[in-house]
């Protein structure tokens, strides 16, 4: 059970960044905090865990922040400013993948013990990258759109949950289907990418029922 508890006390940790992050440096901390978190949950993902009996990969709980930080800028400063926060994390994503394939191809030193790890980790097969990409866009604006659609339905702050947990929950379902399908069908037997799909989708779901408390202490923090 190790790895249970311990990912509830890592999914509150990132919240609590995260916080910490727009009460000290406002929304500038949190356009940073998307290009840090897409590039964190990114290296996280090649890590893979036994969870509930699955197996799944790290980097939900990360990649989950982004969502909350997307549906904070939207519900306070707006649709336009949320996709500017998205492109920045896209870009982000872009550039350190770009860079880092770049840097794997100077020849080491001789006493350089680097190059190894970083190929494990940088050298992603061009799906995973290509899915990883799309699905952060589609999926990031897609959360930004039904934020925005659910705020004009439900506009009471009672209902803020409702455009919260909808818009990520939504969005997410099709960010996970468009980066299940784009980098593992093929690779893996149907049942094999479905249950991948399925796992991934459901930490996702979870991270996004947790970070509700934090949307709403979000919310009384006074604008910088």
């Amino acid at each position: 059970m190790f790895n249970e508890w311990f990912g509830l006390i890592f999914v509150l940790v990132n919240f609590i960044i995260v916080l910490a992050m727009y009460r000290i440096f406002g929304k500038t901390g949190l356009f940073v905090w998307i290009g840090f978190s897409t590039v964190i949950a990114n290296l996280q993902v090649v890590k893979t865990i036994e969870i509930f009996g699955l197996t799944a990969t790290l980097g939900n709980a990360m990649y989950g922040t982004a969502f909350l930080v997307t549906d904070i800028i939207n519900e306070r400063y707006g649709k336009e400013e949320a996709k500017k926060a998205v492109w920045i994390g896209f870009f982000t994503l872009l550039t350190m993948t770009l860079l880092m394939q770049m840097a794997l191809v100077f020849e080491p030193g001789p006493d350089d013990k680097a190059q190894e790890s970083l190929e494990t980790i940088f050298n992603m097969i061009p799906r995973i990258a290509a899915g990883s990409l799309l699905a952060y866009l589609l999926g990031q604006f897609a959360d930004v759109h039904i934020f925005s659609y659910l705020r004009k339905k439900f506009p009471k702050d009672s209902h803020f949950w409702i455009r919260n947990n909808g818009s990520t929950m939504i969005s997410q379902l099709l960010d996970t289907f468009i980066f299940t399908s784009v980098a593992f069908i093929g690779q893996f037997p149907a049942p094999i990418w479905f249950e991948i799909f399925l796992t991934t989708y459901l930490l996702k779901f979870l991270v996004a029922v947790i970070d509700t408390p934090f949307f709403y202490l979000a919310k009384k923090f006074p604008e910088k």
